[in-house]
């Protein structure tokens, strides 16, 4: 019992002398590991021959849906592999909202325990479907356990963080976040040098290569919910005194909401169209980035004008690196964004923030088609990037804008809530983009041009985001926590004030030394430098 109690929320509270900026690394070592969902189409082809090794074997065309879900003589198709995806997203937002106010409570250590044992659990259970050939296990194990664990492990750091950095809110979420969004940089390229190293004649490395993934993940994110602490109740940085008065911003609050009375606030549903509205757009645009770069340049990507149909498999072959380099480059701002907006919205404020991603997205978003048509690769290229480092920079500056709103104490809670919109954008963005692109070319428009009304549609939609932005106004009064509320609350998250926290042994009071700081960052820092080496690489293509 006295090792689980080094869980509880009262034992993470710091004392005296401990250095806040070890708790945003501890972060990234979860978010780095948990952000391997987005690279996880690195794992399709080899799954999608997981029987016949070199070609995938095809189900009789007679076998029904769920037999072909217990199948174990012919392949998975990647459409069924591709619902991972969706449940990662849908049981990232469930789960998120669901566990916010136990997080609250439990406190970020023990969120991140869990969070570890679903993860990682989640890709034990995939790589026992893998070796069964049970594609029901995957969705189980990935897919839901995993998602729960997506879910725990994405806002487990984002009250912590906010609390530890009151003067740099956007800073501190937007430097974890970004480490949800580099997860496939390191992920990915990971699991393809262990799926060559354990493939044989035999087997494609799969299921060996979620068990070497599920404990070095494990390992990570274990170290990383350990050394979490939260500040004492009532902790300010040295020298800073919250702005009064005529500097302090009417958009930011000293008092809190509590979780349960979000639902009937119609901020926390401005918000909620705020980011369902920008990340449905982002969404589609990564999902299709490949192909839409390919089909709208066709041979010009190579120095031969001719559309995409028409070119030869070697050429297809050539365009599709560059397709690949176009990837790579778009994740690299998608990861730059969620630390520079956010740091930006720490002096510009939330709203503005907002107000240039949907009023620069929708100049982009609108010129695209033009672009394409010219064939202006470098600006349709650049144009891309700066809505991928908006789409990042939506993630990572939305908590700080729900904690200038609705307060602190319950900002982990209030914000699983609100990924209930990154849910439904999961679903809505993809299907917007993937719809309108077959409807477009089943009706003769050439594949050149089937994106144009796609990005015109999802300009409306960033339209529509920035009305919901604009009509965000401070919280009234009535719904915040009264003092009575929030000290039942307080006591309920086990907060302690600085006196009492002063000297808490328990909570690693101990003055925290530069050397273990640095070692803590070179830990989350050298994978992630690594990662983006990589993608350099895989991008230099597109400059060639």
């Amino acid at each position: 019992m006295a090792i689980l109690d080094l869980l509880d929320k009262e034992h993470t509270v710091a004392g005296a002398g401990f250095n806040r900026w070890l708790v945003p690394p501890a972060a990234l070592a979860i978010h780095l590991c948990i952000g391997m969902a987005y690279g996880f189409s690195v794992f399709w082809l080899p799954l999608s021959r997981a029987i016949g090794i070199k070609d995938p074997v095809a189900c009789a065309s007679d076998l029904g849906f769920f037999a072909e879900i217990f199948s174990t003589s012919c392949d998975w198709k990647i459409s069924m592999l591709g619902w991972m995806y969706t449940l990662f997203f849908v049981f990232l937002g469930s789960s998120a909202a669901v566990f916010g106010g136990w997080l609250e409570h439990a406190g970020p250590r023990k969120a991140g325990v869990v969070s570890a044992l679903c993860w990682c659990g989640g890709l034990v259970i995939s790589a026992l479907g893998v070796y069964t050939h049970q594609i029901w296990l995957m969705w189980l194990g990935s897919g839901v356990i995993g998602g729960i664990g997506l879910g725990l492990g994405y806002i487990s750091p984002v009250s912590t963080l906010i609390k530890w950095f009151p003067d740099r809110r956007g800073m501190a979420t937007g430097m974890a976040i970004m480490g949800f969004g580099g997860g496939a940089m390191i992920g990915a390229p990971l699991a393809d040098k262990l799926m060559k190293f354990f493939a044989t004649p035999e087997a494609v490395g799969v299921w060996q290569t979620f068990l070497t993934m599920a404990a070095i993940y494990f390992v990570f994110m274990m170290a990383g919910a350990l050394a979490y602490r939260v500040p004492p109740s009532g902790w300010k940085p040295a020298g800073w005194t919250p702005p009064q008065g005529k500097n302090a911003n009417t958009m930011i609050t000293n008092k809190h909401v509590h979780a349960s009375k979000v639902w009937s606030i119609p901020q926390f549903w401005l918000l909620w169209g705020v980011l369902m509205l920008n990340v449905s757009a982002g969404i589609g645009i990564i999902g299709m980035a490949s192909p839409l770069l390919q089909e709208v340049f066709g041979g010009k990507l190579i120095g031969v004008d001719v559309p995409f149909n028409a070119l030869s498999s070697v050429q297809k072959g050539q365009i599709a690196a560059i397709a690949a380099g176009f990837t790579g480059l778009l994740s690299l701002f998608n990861i730059g964004g969620r630390f520079i907006w956010a740091s930006f919205s720490d002096y510009i404020g939330r709203k503005v923030t907002y107000s240039v991603f949907f009023i620069l997205g929708f100049i982009l978003y609108a010129s695209i088609p033009s672009l394409g048509h010219s064939g202006q690769l470098a600006l349709f290229v650049g144009f891309f990037c700066i809505i991928l480092s908006m789409y990042g920079g939506g993630f990572a500056t939305i908590p700080a804008y729900l904690a200038d709103l609705f307060g602190t104490q319950m900002v982990g809670a209030i914000h699983g809530r609100l990924l209930t919109a990154w849910a439904t954008a999961g679903v809505l963005g993809p299907v917007l983009v993937n719809y309108l692109r077959e409807y477009q070319i089943a009706h003769g428009v050439p594949k050149a041009q089937a994106y144009d009304v796609t990005m015109y549609v999802l300009a409306g939609l960033i339209v529509l985001g920035l009305v919901c932005n604009l009509l965000v106004r401070p919280v009234a009064d009535k719904y915040f926590m009264t003092e009575a509320e929030l000290a039942a609350e307080k006591k309920l998250a086990h907060d302690r004030d600085v006196l009492n926290a002063v000297g808490a042994g328990s909570g690693g009071s101990a003055a925290t030394g530069k050397a273990t700081t640095l070692f803590a960052w070179a830990a989350v820092g050298i994978p992630l430098a690594l990662g983006i080496w990589i993608t350099l690489q895989k991008a230099a293509v597109l400059f060639q």
